[in-house]
Order: structure tokens, then sequence, then C-alpha cells
């Protein structure tokens, strides 16, 4: 047995310092829209494989990126100024993390994206607080990611894809030169995010950046 909370069907969350020293928070649960939600907006995140139950993180430090930090290589400015790429968003949310569920990972058994996850954040997405953005060469979906947007400044990416070389670079360096977003959640760290600029936070300064940001 986890050494952690159990979740019912009330809708809390443990204070997340009581996490484990990996960022576990707690189990069970559900994701409904509700908790996840509650989740985000808390500092917290879901992340499980198929037939674990649901483990909820909040993760100290914290890894995240400021837009105006952000870094592009030469080689992708070089794509961008010939519009290698069409780039939409909230065009086909499904099929993006459907692909995002079928990317096979280094280190990882199966996809944490399972049917579960795909139904829920496809509701968030139906009422506005999960994000998809496409990239396009001519016709064909390339790549992609997506996140939930909570709606005060801050996107929390989830996951990306990518068929052809670059195309989900080119659609995070797109979305994030673009958008009105005050911080990027990236969650955990990455070499590949830290390329872009991301870097780590504590948790602490992380909730009050949350905390602050929604009366902006």
């Amino acid at each position: 047995m986890l050494p952690v909370p159990y979740l019912d069907e009330k809708l809390i969350f443990p204070p997340v310092d009581q996490a484990l020293e990996n960022g576990l928070l707690a189990v069970g649960g559900d994701l409904s829209v509700e908790r996840l939600l509650l989740a985000y907006k808390s500092g917290i995140f879901p992340w499980f494989e198929e037939g674990e139950s649901i483990l909820w993180w909040s993760p100290n430090p914290r890894f995240i990126l400021f837009p105006d930090e952000l870094k592009v290589s030469k080689s992708m400015q070089q794509l961008l100024h010939k519009q290698a790429f069409r780039v939409t968003y909230n065009t086909d949310f499904k099929t993006v993390i459907e692909n995002c569920a079928s990317v096979k990972r280094t280190g990882q058994r199966g996809t944490w994206i399972t049917k579960e996850m795909i139904e829920a954040y496809t509701k968030l997405h139906e009422i506005g607080y999960a994000t998809s953005v496409e990239v396009w060469q001519q016709d064909k979906l390339v790549g992609g990611f997506y996140g939930v947007d909570l709606h005060q400044g801050v996107f929390c990416g989830e996951s990306m894809f990518t068929l052809v070389p670059n195309a989900s670079k080119y659609a995070f360096i797109t979305f994030v030169k673009n958008s009105n977003y005050r911080l990027i959640d990236c969650q955990l760290y990455t070499k590949h995010l830290a390329s872009f600029g991301a870097k780590l936070m504590e948790r602490a300064d992380f909730l009050t950046f949350l905390d602050a940001s929604k009366n902006q």
C-alpha cells in the first residue's frame, strides 16, 4: 500500500507539501472535469499507466517556461522563416491526443494516455479548458501537442507527437511565440524542453504564481 492518501468521491486534495519526494501526492478519485480543473489550479496533475490506479502528482521543483525566455535554435528559425509547416489550433483535438497516446517513450511500459484519459481531456476540450495545436504538411497532420488552459495566463502542457522531423518543435515554438500566456507549465524536466529555455522553479513559487494569476 502506498503511503499516500487515497481519494474518495469528495473533491478535495491533500496539501501539496505532503507529496512524497518523487512528487506523488494521492491515489484514486476520478478524472471528472471538476476534479481535473481543481487539480491543475492547485498545481497537481494525473499521471499513471494502463492498469494502475489514478496517481496524482505535484513535483518539487516544477519545470516551467516563461514565454519571453523562449530559446529558438538557428535551424528552427530557418524553418519558421520558410514557413515549413502550417499550424492550427483546436482543429482536431481527438486525433492529436490519440497520436500522443501512440508514441512509444523510452523507459515506459506503455502509454499513460489511456482511453480514460483521452475521454477526460476531450471533455475538457469541449468546455474550452483543453487546447490542441496541429502541424500540417500540405493536408497531412504531421505533429502537434495538447494541454490544459487555465484561463489565467497559464498553460499546462501535456504531451506532443511528431511524424516528421521538427514538426512538434515547430508547433511548440509557434504556439509560445503567438500566445498571451505568462507561464507554460512543463511539469517535469526533459532535456528537450530545457533546450527551449524551460527551467526549474520551486513548487512554492509556482503555487504563488498560480494564486496570483487567478486575479490577473
